[in-house]
C-alpha cells in the first residue's frame, strides 16, 4: 500500500457487480485513479483481505465507495467496519443509497425469498428442496454462512453516509467528474449532498418532443416499437423521467427504453411512487365519462392502466427501503 497518497475504498455488498463495471468502464481515466489514489480495497479486483482494514487505525481511508444494500449480517458488518475506517463513505450506486432491487424483496419475508431461489425458479431443479442454512458440518468444523437480515436496508438506515451517488449504475463519465473534483482538493459539498447527478429532471435532458397529446392507454415495453423523437409518456409508455433525477443524460429514453428511475426521485422527501404514478395517470386519456357507471369507469381505468402490470416494482424498483410502502407488512409470512 501507498503510503503517500489517500487511500481508496471499493465494497460489493448486496448487488449485481455493475457498480464495479462501471468503475472500470472509466477506461483510460482509471490511471488518473491510481495517481491520486492508493487504491487498496475491492474485493473482486484486489485480493486485500478483511484483516487488513481491521487493521488500519479508524479513518485510515479517505474514500471508501459502498456499493450495495445490507442484505446479510456481513454485509451490516462490512458497512460498519469500513464507516469506521472511512473519512468519507458514499454510499454508491441505486441499491446502496436507497435499497435497490434487492428491497423488493421485502415484501415477500425470508422464507419465500429462499424457496424462490433454491427450489422454485426456472432451472433449478432440487427435488428435495433443499435450502442453504447459517451453519454446516464439513470435515474441517462447522462452515458459518452469514445470515439474511430481517429486511434490506439501504446504507444510511445503518450508518452515517457523506455522500449518495444514485444510478444504476452510475455512469462512468459522472464517476470520474466525482473522482477528478476530490483530486483537485477543492472543498467537499455539504455532508449529505447528492452527488454524481443533476437537480433537474430526466425530462429536461431527454431529447424526445412533448406533442401535447395523451395517450389511449399504457403499453408494455414488448407491445410496440416507440416511435422515435417522441416523448414515451405521450405513447403510453411507462417513462419515470419527469419524477426521476436526471444526470444521466436520458440515456435509456435514448435508447428507446423508458425510465425507470433509476438516479431517484428529484425530491428526496416526497414518495417517487406516488409522483410517478401521478404523472402517467396524467398522461392517459380516459374519454368521456359523462353518465358512465362506477362499475363501468372501473373497467375502463383498469385496461387504461393495464401497461402497468407490477406497480411496485414499476414505481419504487430502487426505492422501496425506505419510501411509505415500506413498512407495510410483508405479502408472505418469514
Amino acid at each position: 500500500m501507498n503510503g503517500d497518497k489517500p487511500k481508496l475504498a471499493m465494497y460489493w455488498a448486496a448487488s449485481c457487480g455493475g457498480c464495479e463495471i462501471a468503475l472500470a468502464n472509466i477506461h483510460e481515466a482509471i490511471l488518473e485513479v491510481d495517481a491520486h489514489f492508493d487504491f487498496m480495497f475491492c474485493p473482486c479486483l484486489l485480493d486485500t483481505k478483511k484483516k487488513d482494514i481491521e487493521a488500519l487505525p479508524d479513518g485510515a481511508i479517505f474514500l471508501t465507495l459502498f456499493n450495495g444494500a445490507l442484505r446479510t449480517e456481513e454485509n451490516l458488518e462490512m458497512a460498519k467496519l469500513l464507516r469506521r475506517k472511512s473519512q468519507v463513505l458514499v454510499a454508491f450506486g441505486s441499491c446502496a443509497a436507497t435499497g435497490g432491487i434487492p428491497a423488493l424483496a421485502n415484501h415477500h419475508g425470508i422464507a419465500r425469498v429462499l424457496e424462490t431461489a433454491f427450489c422454485d425458479a426456472p432451472g433449478i431443479d432440487n427435488p428435495e428442496r433443499l435450502i442453504p442454512g447459517t451453519s454446516c458440518q464439513v470435515p474441517d468444523g462447522i462452515l458459518q454462512l452469514p445470515a439474511f437480515l430481517n429486511r434490506v436496508q439501504a446504507v444510511h438506515e445503518a450508518v452515517r453516509v457523506d455522500y449518495s451517488m444514485p444510478g444504476c449504475p452510475p455512469e462512468p463519465e459522472q464517476i470520474i467528474a466525482v473522482v477528478r473534483y476530490v483530486a483537485s482538493g477543492a472543498p467537499l459539498p455539504p455532508a449529505g449532498s447528492m452527488i454524481g447527478c443533476s437537480d433537474r429532471a430526466v425530462c429536461d435532458e431527454c431529447p424526445r418532443e412533448k406533442r401535447n397529446k395523451l395517450a389511449k392507454r399504457l403499453i408494455r415495453p414488448f407491445e410496440a416499437l416507440p416511435e422515435p423523437d417522441w416523448c414515451l409518456v405521450e405513447q403510453g409508455f411507462s417513462c419515470l423521467g419527469s419524477a426521476t433525477r436526471g444526470g444521466c443524460l436520458a440515456l435509456c429514453p435514448s435508447a428507446n427504453m423508458p425510465c425507470t428511475s433509476c438516479y431517484g426521485p428529484l425530491d428526496r422527501t416526497s414518495d417517487p411512487g406516488a409522483t410517478a404514478l401521478a404523472t402517467l395517470a396524467a398522461a392517459v386519456d380516459p374519454g368521456s365519462t359523462a353518465g358512465m357507471s362506477e362499475t363501468a369507469l372501473h373497467d375502463r381505468l383498469t385496461v387504461a392502466l393495464s401497461g402497468v402490470a407490477d406497480p411496485l416494482g414499476t414505481f419504487y424498483r430502487y426505492t422501496l427501503a425506505e419510501t411509505v410502502v415500506a413498512d407495510r407488512p410483508t405479502e408472505v409470512d418469514q
